[in-house]
């Protein structure tokens, strides 16, 4: 009786931290093992997020799996039947119902993993990641390399040199050309160079 029900559980996972930190690597690594254990899976990303492929998911290591492109977090409802694993990648760039789908998911039995930027390029709370974070059971924060001192980067400094529409906007997709890793000592520092005011 007590492994029929633990079948049944559901949870949360979220994997956070900033760019170029290894968040998708680390899906991916997490979902190929669940297809390695002959558990049916489904991978979702925001339709928005076209920077390696329009419908796989790719990490900056160029490893991908297959998945589907969905505008609306509500569509992951009517995708994602029949399934044991559901894995989201970019979730930061979903809508607030983001939360609730990924509730009735896990209620449902299924083990869901999403990755996502927990902050933004000015260090703050990005889209619907504090409510996943709160609701998740597991919590894996990732670190990428400070290119300036070599330390653990957590921010996602958006580069000085960004011009043109949307340079100010929190939603920019951009690569090493628009974004660099930083530790807290080297943005706080980037962010007075630049006028702003550090975290």
């Amino acid at each position: 009786m007590f492994l029929e029900s633990a079948k049944q559980s559901g949870w949360l996972e979220v994997i956070c931290g900033s760019m170029f930190s290894g968040k998708t690597e680390e899906l991916i690594r997490r979902l190929k093992r669940a297809n390695f254990a002959h558990q049916r899976v489904q991978i979702f990303k925001p339709a928005l997020d076209v920077r390696y492929s329009e419908t796989d998911v790719v990490s900056h290591d160029s490893n991908s799996i297959q998945s589907i492109a969905v505008d609306s977090s509500q569509n992951i409802l009517l995708y994602a039947t029949d399934v044991d694993v559901v894995g989201i990648d970019e979730v930061q760039f979903f809508d607030d119902g983001i939360v609730e789908v990924c509730n009735i998911l896990a209620d449902r039995g299924v083990r869901v993993i999403c990755a996502g930027l927990d902050m933004d390029y000015l260090a703050k709370p990005f889209g619907p990641m504090p409510a996943l974070l709160a609701r998740a059971e597991h919590v894996t924060k990732v670190h990428a390399i400070c290119v300036r001192c070599g330390q653990p980067a957590q921010h996602s400094h958006r580069l000085p040199t960004v011009s043109g529409a949307g340079k100010d906007e929190q939603v920019l997709l951009g690569e090493m050309d628009k974004y660099e890793p930083l530790c807290r000592h080297c943005f706080n520092k980037a962010l007075k160079e630049e006028g702003k005011t550090p975290v």
